[in-house]
């Protein structure tokens, strides 16, 4: 399902081809720590102990705990269903000697696309002044702004930022000439 298509940094009637070789390409996905292997061993021990405390609580005779037990477990599992569930999202960023082309596809698949002229784009960033991290990365177009690559930890995003940095000025800077003598 696609909730819209912005075009942004084009003139009207001028749609640069969608086979143009890229200068760079990234996809962009959020940062998950925990593996399937890690899922099956955290609910294991989750569960493990919570069958531990409900042997211990029905020996003593305090039976009405035992569905909070079982409550507990289902909570722990539903909140890491939905952590992987939001892990499908992505950001693809795709740099062609005319154009910047931006995909974000949430969760659920809903994508939405952003395309920017190179020439009249330009990245900027806001970076911490205590620790020097970058905080955010926008696209900006004077018309048009676009955050990118939000979901990702401050050092990932300073290095993604160069290297969209260099793409940008190799595309802005158009095709090498070659000289004879």
């Amino acid at each position: 399902m696609t909730t819209g298509n912005p075009t942004f940094g084009h003139s009207i009637g001028h749609r640069p081809a969608d086979d143009e070789p890229p200068l760079f390409a990234a996809i962009l996905t959020p940062h998950r720590s925990l593996g399937r292997g890690g899922f099956f061993a955290v609910m294991a021990a989750v569960t493990g102990l919570n069958l531990a405390a409900a042997l211990v609580f029905s020996l003593v005779g305090a039976w009405p705990v035992l569905p909070f037990l079982g409550i507990d477990v289902a909570l722990v599992y539903v909140a890491f269903r939905a952590n992987f569930r939001q892990a499908r999202a992505f950001e693809e960023v795709i740099v062609t000697p005319t154009e910047i082309r931006v995909r974000k596809v949430s969760y659920h698949g809903r994508t939405r696309e952003w395309r920017f002229n190179t020439a009249w784009t330009r990245l900027t960033q806001v970076v911490d002044e205590d620790d020097g991290q970058v905080m955010s990365l926008t696209l900006d177009s004077g018309r048009h702004k676009l955050d990118i690559a939000t979901f990702l930890p401050p050092v990932e995003r300073e290095g993604f930022g160069k290297a969209l940095r260099l793409a940008l000025a190799e595309a802005k800077r158009g095709p090498t000439r070659t000289t004879f003598a």
